[in-house]
């Protein structure tokens, strides 16, 4: 089973003022599989929650793309299956970072993204949470 992929393009395109490379799309249409939803990842280790110790976006964004990486694969599948994340962030200055280290995870896959900047996320010093959906095939 391959997902569909509606209007793929890259933010380089579509937000040419931003130094940024993700491969995206408008929407994403599967058929069958196993869906797995993932809790909003934060820069925190999945064996023992304890927070990274780093207050630099990009290496916060590093370990949540690992941390969701590491979950797909847990389930079965591949960044391949991964259909759509929703970016959260506390400072919109750190958008470029986090969207360029996430791009580094999702080249060639499109996934529907949402991007938010929020007031605070559930610690202090998590400066970014990503969750997201895949679709394993059967």
């Amino acid at each position: 089973m391959a997902h569909t992929r509606i209007r793929k393009f890259n933010t380089s395109d579509t937000y040419p003022e931003q130094n940024l490379d993700n491969d995206l799309c408008q929407a994403v249409v599967t058929q069958g599989g196993k869906t797995v939803y993932l809790r909003g990842q934060c820069p925190q280790n999945l064996d023992d929650a304890k927070n990274i110790d780093s207050h630099d976006p990009v290496e916060q964004t590093h370990k949540v793309m690992q941390n969701i990486q590491q979950l797909i694969e847990e389930a079965g599948g591949s960044m391949a299956h991964l259909v759509k994340v929703v970016v959260y962030i506390t400072d919109v200055r750190h958008r470029e970072a986090v969207y360029r280290t996430m791009g580094e995870y999702i080249k060639g896959v499109h996934p529907v993204s949402t991007g938010l900047v929020v007031q605070a996320l559930a610690r202090p010093e998590w400066l970014v949470e990503i969750d997201g959906t895949a679709v394993i095939p059967d």
